[in-house]
């Protein structure tokens, strides 16, 4: 299909006036990221400077992504053009208050992890450059958060595949090497449909600029294969997030790498795919969503379900909580196929409650090998009586992948059920219900043969690290672990942000003014 023509005066799309100096905090997270990676990268061979320079940088990351985060919340959508031609002619850095919320809950999950590589990680992994790809992959996966061109998108999925590659294989072991493989070979399929979708869409609406898609959009309906271009996203970014039935490459992977890696992984990369299909299902195919909605509920109740049966099967503790995360994805594939404010708010909460928690299980995972000396649920036990603090630390994170209360993971299921049962899907409600049974009584059986039956005779722990490593392990799993309780006890915050963002996403006007504030360009 040939693309839209028109006659456009190209001097006129040009920019003359300064671009506001709070609009630079649009590209400001992305250009710390890329910047603070090359200094890393320069510094290969002072692995202990690389480190204490990560954490900082990590810190200021963060930092920036709360004040980019207020400013949106306070003024709306905020938009930066590159190289001074006005969209959709340039390409365009557009953050809502989803974006936001997203690049700052990585942000945090982020300086988390890098806090507990700081003990995770010795000398020859940073000099294989842990930190320079940490920041690489936040540069990817911030970029993904704040682009407003969708086939730039589709390049930050790249930049955030390429640092992920080299995390997975930092160590060079077998098993290493072998989930590497089975990583990469799913995601590149899945990066090849979507840039297949990329070009139809193209070749359909004559741009890449999301706004002006989301605009053009219902005067194209009868004319473009809207339904194959939704059909392409639905499936690539399902594939990244590891929804069924393209699912079997999350738990033979995760538990290959670090203890580290895998929760970053397991926290940041997944969401990326459920972002992408949010944004592009949600904001710029909505009547295509509608219609594939049957399917995508169908995909959502098989993976809830897939994953809480796997992780009751599982008898090492990394691929349980790998297929945790799959059950997770579900719940927010529901809220896209239920769409509406409580669909689509309660995918958000709860994206935003499993970056934080899956960093956080992952994390917990390293602390009970080190005490029980591995991850396999048929050798531990006693680890109640070795801690009583981390006890108590770790059944707050199981009770909170359960969906219980008083937990963060409770409400966003409040709210997923509620809206299934609003629009009569009793059965998408009774698989979030029984997904989050099964879950309970696999976490309970993880918590009972790992923490409260006698430690076995032949139990070996790790060796103890030293004094001054211990808050570089407690220090983040307690932050993380707090906020779970903080936004499960005190959820209204979030809540309205997640219903705002959702409001946003479902009418996208804001948004499009924030691209186009003289009205959309021909």
């Amino acid at each position: 299909m040939a693309a839209p023509t028109a006659t456009v005066d190209l001097s006129a799309a040009l920019i003359t006036a300064p671009v506001p100096i709070g609009h630079w905090l649009v590209i400001l997270p992305v250009a710390h990221c890329i910047t603070l990676g090359a200094v890393l990268l320069m510094l290969r061979a002072y692995p202990r400077l690389q480190a204490w320079l990560a954490i900082p940088g990590l810190a200021a990351l963060a930092l920036i992504d709360a004040a980019l985060l207020a400013k949106v919340a306070a003024d709306g959508p905020l938009t930066m053009v590159m190289g001074r031609w006005l969209p959709p002619f340039g390409i365009a850095f557009t953050v809502d208050l989803f974006g936001a919320l997203m690049a700052f809950t990585a942000a945090l999950a982020a300086l988390a992890g890098g806090i507990y590589a700081l003990a995770d990680i010795g000398e020859s992994g940073r000099r294989y450059g842990f930190f320079p790809l940490l920041m690489l992959l936040m540069a990817g996966v911030t970029g993904a958060f704040l682009t407003g061109d969708i086939f730039n998108l589709y390049v930050w999925f790249e930049v955030l595949l390429i640092s992920s590659f080299g995390l997975i294989i930092l160590g060079s072991e077998r098993e290493q090497i072998d989930g590497a493989l089975k990583y990469a070979v799913l995601n590149l399929i899945a990066t090849t449909l979507f840039l297949v979708g990329v070009g139809i869409l193209y070749a359909a609406f004559g741009t890449l600029n999301m706004a002006d898609i989301a605009a053009k959009a219902g005067d194209l309906r009868g004319t473009a294969p809207l339904m194959t271009l939704a059909s392409l996203f639905l499936l690539a970014f399902g594939m990244k997030a590891a929804a069924f039935p393209v699912n079997f490459w999350l738990p033979a992977s995760y538990h290959t790498p670090r203890i580290v890696v895998s929760a970053l992984f397991a926290g940041l990369l997944t969401k990326v795919g459920i972002y992408a299909l949010i944004r592009v299902m949600v904001m710029l195919l909505p009547m295509e969503r509608q219609e594939l909605s049957l399917v995508i509920a169908l995909a959502a109740a098989a993976t809830i379900l897939v994953g809480a049966l796997g992780a009751l099967a599982e008898n090492d503790i990394r691929r349980l909580f790998g297929y945790v995360v799959i059950s997770g994805i579900g719940n927010m594939l529901a809220g896209v196929a239920l769409g509406g404010l409580g669909g689509i708010s309660g995918a958000v909460f709860y994206a935003l409650h499993s970056m934080v928690l899956m960093t956080a299980l992952y994390l917990a995972a390293g602390e009970i090998a080190r005490r029980g000396g591995g991850f396999s649920l048929s050798a531990l036990g006693g680890l109640y009586r070795q801690s009583g603090g981390f006890t108590a630390l770790s059944l707050v994170l199981f009770l909170a992948a359960c969906g219980l209360p008083p937990f963060s993971g409770f409400w966003p299921k409040v709210i997923l059920v509620k809206a299934s049962l609003d629009l009569g899907a009793w059965w998408l409600a009774a698989s979030i219900l029984l997904g989050g049974f099964l879950t309970t009584i696999a976490f309970g059986r993880l918590f009972l043969l790992a923490y409260w039956r006698p430690a076995p005779m032949t139990l070996t722990p790790l060796a103890l690290r030293p004094p001054g490593a211990r808050w570089r392990t407690g220090l983040p799993l307690a932050t993380l672990a707090a906020l779970v309780v903080g936004f499960g006890i005190l959820p209204e915050q979030l809540l309205a942000l997640s219903q705002s963002a959702a409001a946003g996403l479902a009418d996208p006007q804001a948004y499009l003014h924030s691209v186009f504030p003289e009205g959309r360009a021909p």
